[in-house]
């Protein structure tokens, strides 16, 4: 039989096992959930479905912010328990106080793993050393997110088609085709007797057709496309995601995807195969002349930008030359926290309406009038100018609804010029962008 001194032998010796079969286990389980996150991430990319890729990269975040606080509370409290048991063996005129054990010794202690420090007190040490520890990883993993997600060197290009084009309204033309039909010989000692056609029976079909007088771009090159562009390049539609609101309303396949493939067909441009999405933050990555000419942003609740990213969004306008396509996704307080954000981007620029006969409105595609599926912040699209060239474009009436596969239950005739709408906002950004690339290019030679 074992003695009371083997009993607790055997107790430590498993006690140890345990809590190392539970540490390796929670390594484990971190380093799996981790991969699988990731792994998960990566697939849905390659599959194309952006809006399921947004969330599950929200969901593992979260779970890695509290995987990560649970290893950090583990390792202060082994640390705090060793050196509660180190002064137990040390200080026998030790006093407990609130479960944790203090010296009557005169140096203080400042280690911050360590409970009784200076600064945690003697009221509630634990309760300060655990709001001190949760508030610190917050703020390290805080840093370290924004430090690997924004800074970390992750600069982006954007990159135009290359190629030319004239900036005209694509004209309907009525093409004239003479059918002329069948001939017929006829003997006319033939024992069959029938009624015989005119001999050159002539009909006219009208044929009201859509043709392409030039090719859609900007600028000397081969096919449509920019000045300035690439090979390589091509136009993408990004969407910029805020915090407060909804903003990956009708977001990727099904809506954005869909007015980027009409657009490749309208315009025969070189189009991305997928749409994407952006922070505000991340608009900094992109540098001035690899920018893109324009990004979306749409939604139906709150719009809340901190000071920063109105700085950005500002930049993003005036130096980068970029644009704003503003949608009103389903009510009439987005419509004033639309504006009211546009203020503070653009605080001395004020909206102005643009009327039919804006060039934004005619080129390519002439809109014979604003086509919305309901107007939820008015009827008269809204833009903000500086030197004549358009930083914003609202559109008051979700035009993103229009862009859906049901096209939410729109007739032809609207959902049509919606995408012909969509079409003109997208060329003109591309068009005034290779413009500003090309003035660019002068004044360095």
């Amino acid at each position: 039989m074992f003695d009371t001194a083997d009993n607790q032998a055997l107790k430590s010796i498993f006690g140890q096992l345990f809590r190392q079969e539970s540490v390796r286990y929670r390594v484990k389980l971190t380093i799996g959930f981790l991969s699988l996150w990731q792994l998960s991430v990566f697939l849905l990319g390659l599959v194309d479905w952006p809006v399921a890729r947004v969330h599950l990269a929200r969901i593992g975040l979260t779970g890695s912010f509290f995987l990560g606080l649970g290893w950090v509370i583990w390792g202060v409290e082994k640390a705090s328990g060793h050196f509660d048991k180190r002064r137990r063996r040390q200080a026998p005129g030790a006093y407990v106080r609130e479960s944790v054990l203090f010296t009557k010794s005169e140096q203080p202690v400042s280690n911050p793993l360590d409970a009784t420090a200076w600064y945690y007190g003697t009221r509630a040490p634990k309760l300060n050393q655990s709001v001190t520890t949760l508030t610190g990883y917050s703020a390290v993993f805080l840093i370290v997110f924004l430090i690997l997600t924004q800074i970390g060197g992750c600069s982006e290009t954007y990159e135009m088609p290359a190629g030319g084009g004239e900036q005209k309204t694509i004209a309907r033309v009525v093409k004239v085709q003479k059918v002329i039909k069948k001939k017929f010989v006829v003997n006319p000692f033939s024992m069959i007797n029938f009624k015989v056609p005119p001999i050159d029976e002539i009909k006219l079909q009208l044929t009201e057709i859509t043709e392409h007088a030039y090719k859609v771009g900007f600028g000397q090159g081969a096919g449509a496309g920019f000045a300035g562009g690439t090979t390589q390049g091509q136009v993408r539609f990004i969407r910029l995601e805020y915090s407060g609101g909804d903003w990956d309303q009708d977001f990727g396949i099904g809506a954005d995807v869909n007015m980027l493939i009409e657009y490749g067909i309208r315009t025969q441009q070189k189009v991305a195969r997928q749409t994407e999405s952006r922070t505000i933050a991340q608009l900094r990555n992109f540098t001035p002349g690899k920018s893109p000419p324009m990004v979306y942003l749409t939604g139906q609740r709150n719009i809340s930008l901190s000071e920063s990213e109105v700085k950005i969004l500002r930049e993003y306008l005036l130096e980068k030359h970029g644009m704003i396509f503003g949608d009103n996704g389903g009510s009439g307080g987005f419509h004033n926290q639309f504006l009211g954000m546009m203020r503070r981007v653009l605080p001395n620029i004020r909206p102005s309406r643009i009327p039919l006969d804006d060039q934004i409105h005619r080129v390519p595609f002439q809109i014979p009038f604003l086509p919305y599926v309901a107007p939820h912040g008015g009827k008269d699209a809204l833009g903000w100018r500086v030197d004549g060239r358009l930083l914003c474009y609202y559109h008051p009436g979700d035009i993103g609804d229009a862009w859906t596969d049901d096209h939410s239950g729109v007739a032809p005739e609207i959902y049509e010029a919606c995408y012909q709408l969509g079409t003109n906002v997208i060329f003109y950004a591309h068009v005034e962008y290779s413009k500003w690339l090309a003035s660019r290019q002068q004044r360095k030679n």
